[in-house]
């Protein structure tokens, strides 16, 4: 076959791939029209129920511009990269976490390795490093939905990429490919590679720093529990780390308004109310009832205490709180079917 025949055959074999990605893409986005904003808010509330200290979650599906671009790479003789587009590229569904500092990097890891199926695990960090020099820092990972994976049922068997980052990190990340990408010319002065190199090792001593100013600052200081005092966002922390140990993780600091939210709609305002709610029996039958994927934060730990005293009426004066009622409602109803033993 001739070499023009030969290019010929393999373009319509790529234009006919990418016709049938076309067809199921479309057919899948209609299908699962709200699938990043799903996404995104069940990783959300995951971080915030295992007590990980994030930044923010991010989620999307790739454009079918970029898919179909991806689609079409091919490699050095000829064939196409991902000769099956749609179970090839792994990346459709993509999240972002980021932390505020690297030791929660292996939290969210183990986090996710708990509700998803681990296929693939990659330290960008670590790759650059090997490779002799400083650059992107990110862990990418990709996983699949499993049938127990809470709020994504519908998407079972899907595999999407999540990367984690730290939010210097990120910044880092996004800053250098405004200028490589967005900004490219064939003539990059020499001396921004170099910059990028130095900032990114400054990058890498400052969340080394930031990890020391945590530890340093945690607010584990002891609380005098035997003098009762009306709770706040403030005090909650040390209140709750004393009444429960060191069993359950510190929740991000901007979820204890929402918990002091949680407490109040029951009328619990004192430390000996919250002493009372967390007493070992009920901690033991809620843990063993819900038999948690995951170590829960202390927000959820008492979310759930709370749930499992009030029952439905737990659900009817705070399914509204955050940011997310509907979800949370739906949450709520499917753990309080799990603690009375009907799910």
């Amino acid at each position: 076959m001739s070499t023009s025949r030969h290019r010929s055959k393999r373009n319509k074999e790529a234009d006919d791939t990418i016709a049938r990605l076309g067809s199921t893409y479309f057919a899948w986005v209609n299908e699962h029209e709200d699938a990043a904003t799903t996404f995104r808010h069940v990783l959300h509330e995951l971080m915030r129920d295992a007590g990980i200290n994030f930044d923010r979650v991010d989620a999307r599906v790739k454009s079918w511009t970029s898919l179909k671009e991806k689609a079409r790479k091919t490699r050095d003789d000829g064939e196409l990269l991902y000769p099956d587009p749609w179970h090839d590229i792994k990346d459709i569904v993509g999240a972002r976490i980021t932390v505020l500092h690297s030791t929660e990097i292996p939290a969210v890891q183990r986090l996710l390795a708990d509700q998803f199926e681990v296929l693939r695990s990659v330290d960008k960090a670590e790759e650059t490093r090997i490779a002799g020099g400083f650059g992107y820092g990110s862990h990418h990972l990709v996983v699949r939905v499993e049938e127990h994976s809470e709020g994504l049922e519908e998407f079972a068997g899907q595999v999407f990429e999540v990367q984690i980052r730290t939010v210097l990190q990120h910044a880092w990340a996004e800053f250098e490919h405004d200028i490589r990408y967005k900004r490219a010319t064939d003539n990059l002065d020499p001396q921004v590679d170099r910059a990028f190199t130095l900032a990114a090792g400054l990058i890498e001593l400052a969340d080394q720093q930031f990890d020391q100013i945590s530890t340093l600052a945690d607010p584990r200081e002891k609380v005098n529990t035997d003098v009762d005092a009306e709770i706040s966002p403030d005090t909650l922390p040390g209140i709750l780390t004393v009444l429960l140990g060191s069993q359950f993780p510190l929740s991000r600091a901007g979820d204890y308004r929402f918990l002091t939210e949680l407490l109040r709609a029951h009328g619990i305002e004192m430390v000996s109310d919250v002493a009372e709610l967390t007493n070992p029996a009920d901690i033991e039958a809620v843990s063993n009832s819900l038999n948690y994927p995951f170590v829960p934060g202390q927000v959820r730990i008492i979310d759930d205490l709370l749930l499992n005293r009030f029952g439905t009426e737990h659900i009817d004066k705070t399914w509204d709180a955050g940011n997310r009622p509907v979800l949370r409602r739906k949450r709520l109803t499917s753990r309080l079917s799990k603690l009375r033993g009907s799910a």
